[in-house]
């Protein structure tokens, strides 16, 4: 179980010298309470799903605006077995609960990161980095260089309207 007080730390000792804003907040458990607490549109919210693929699991960011589509998961990562972790699963990953898990994967969590090429596509992104009452927005390029995602490709459905 990886170290749950480290998770911040991590997180910002890779990130280093890279421009980011932390902001602490009252406690968010939805993207939209986050959104809401970050003073930040929902798209630009880096929501993480841990979905166990086949026999593996793999963490998925994507615009806490949008929702998984499962489908172009499986085709894209020629899966016929698809589910989220459960939440003891979660945990024993990550060490956090649901709703503070960073959109990162190595070295902050031994996952393979997909990022969803709606996030990607954004300015910014903003995200919990393992405590429900603090956030970090960021630029998607610094993002991105960072977290080295194994693959960005379109896996959410289109907002709500």
């Amino acid at each position: 179980v990886p170290d749950l007080v480290s998770v911040l730390e991590r997180i910002e000792a890779l990130l280093g010298a890279t421009p980011y804003t932390r902001l602490d907040h009252a406690p968010a458990h939805t993207s939209v309470e986050a959104a809401a607490a970050r003073g930040v549109p929902l798209e630009i919210g880096g929501k993480s799903l841990v979905m166990k693929v086949e026999q593996s699991f793999a963490l998925f960011a994507i615009s806490g605006a949008r929702r998984l589509h499962g489908r172009r998961i499986q085709r894209q990562l020629k899966a016929s077995r698809l589910r989220f972790a459960r939440q003891n699963e979660l945990l024993a990953l990550t060490g956090l609960v649901p709703g503070c898990v960073p959109p990162f994967g190595r070295p902050i969590f031994d996952l393979p990161l997909y990022v969803d090429a709606s996030l990607a596509a954004n300015a910014r992104i903003a995200f919990t980095p393992g405590d429900h009452g603090v956030s970090i927005v960021m630029l998607v390029r610094d993002y991105l260089q960072h977290a080295d995602p194994t693959q960005i490709f379109d896996f959410a459905r289109p907002p709500d309207v």
